[in-house]
């Protein structure tokens, strides 16, 4: 048999799931990573394009754009997907790849990011994105039931779970009931650095969707006025844009070195989302940055009140701005922040995987 295979739902994102597949083809740099459909110009970035092996879909133009609509193929693709002939099978996960085909004599490891979202815990805002989401309110129940039938059934078969935080791992017993251990995502401390030379601007990192709340920030700074940098891109864009005063600077997507720039010099780094882990505040506090973050969700897990940032208690614009008006970043010190960051270092991720893996 083949030592190790890796699976992974798509590539066509460079977020927090993709940072951990990263590391977790590093343990076994020519493994395999099987997925649906992989954008090159994208992964090509973070991963070698010779180990990725994609599905039919790839071959669909535009397939990343259209990505959500072909959701009924996925599980039928995944189920296809024959890994038997592979010891170990290490699935990431926040959608079907868990329900990859394994053999009787391998073992399967899922990193779960978080149950399939749009089936457990984000369905309105899943369909609300869909143009035709009215026309189709009459049938999606059928199909999300059916679906989430499958997504229970296939978890059962998965021979270990890991989360990737407490809060995840409280959703995959409620949801799978499966019991996971935790292993906190990694991040590469030595990427980020400290600055002495601040600016006077908040800052936030994001995808902009829905769910990241970035319109309680946008709001909370057209109150304030303060300086705001927005860095990220997403469905929400024009709408936030829209809605921004002059206080408020988006600046798109930027390199790695021009986001560490800005994460290094600013204030603090705004957090108002609800997030299974959420690695950007941590990259934030490896640059010595205080984080101000709703006190939700796995962000419980990373900062450290009055230490390494503060919470604000209602997901508000008028509590986040209350809080921000209170905020001293004099009191923090960038270096003890910086420490408390490299507990999450990518070495020690690696190291508890391999840990784990060898229990078995």
């Amino acid at each position: 048999m083949k030592k190790i295979a890796f699976a992974h739902d798509h590539l066509f994102q460079i977020g927090g799931a993709e940072k951990v597949l990263v590391a977790l083809a590093s343990l076994d740099p020519q493994a395999p990573i099987f997925t649906l459909i992989n954008d090159s110009k994208i992964s090509r970035k973070i991963l070698k394009q010779e180990n990725i092996v994609s599905s039919y879909l790839q071959k669909i133009p535009g397939i990343s754009k259209f990505f959500k609509y072909f959701l009924v193929l996925m599980p039928r693709i995944w189920e296809r997907t024959d890994l038997s002939d592979y010891n170990l099978v290490i699935s990431s996960s926040s959608a079907f790849v868990k329900g990859v085909k394994t053999g009787h004599n391998n073992k399967h490891i899922c990193y779960c990011h978080a149950p399939t979202r749009y089936l457990w815990d984000d369905k309105e805002e899943y369909f609300g994105n869909l143009p035709e989401g009215k026309l189709l309110k009459r049938f999606l129940p059928k199909v999300l039931n059916r679906l989430q039938t499958w997504d229970f059934s296939k978890a059962q078969e998965v021979n270990y779970f890991i989360a990737n935080s407490n809060f995840i791992a409280k959703k995959i017993k409620k949801h799978y009931k499966k019991e996971a251990i935790v292993i906190h995502p990694p991040i590469r401390v030595a990427d980020f650095h400290l600055s002495s030379d601040l600016g006077d601007y908040y800052l936030i990192v994001s995808r902009l969707r829905p769910y990241k709340r970035v319109d309680l920030a946008v709001a909370a700074f057209n109150n304030l006025k303060l300086p705001l940098k927005i860095i990220g891109n997403g469905s929400e864009f024009k709408k936030l844009k829209k809605m921004a005063n002059s206080n408020i600077e988006f600046l798109g997507e930027l390199s790695d070195q021009q986001r560490n720039y800005y994460l290094s010099r600013c204030q603090a780094f705004i957090y108002p989302q609800i997030e299974d882990f959420g690695i950007s505040a941590l990259e934030a506090m490896a640059s010595g940055r205080p984080v101000i973050a709703y006190g939700q969700g796995g962000a419980l897990e990373t900062v450290i009140a009055n230490k390494t940032g503060v919470f604000f208690e209602e997901q508000t614009w008028e509590s986040l701005a209350h809080k921000i008006l209170r905020f001293d970043a004099k009191k923090f010190n960038p270096i003890i922040i910086r420490e408390h960051a490299k507990n999450f270092d990518e070495a020690k991720f690696k190291r508890k995987i391999l840990d784990f893996i060898e229990t078995l």
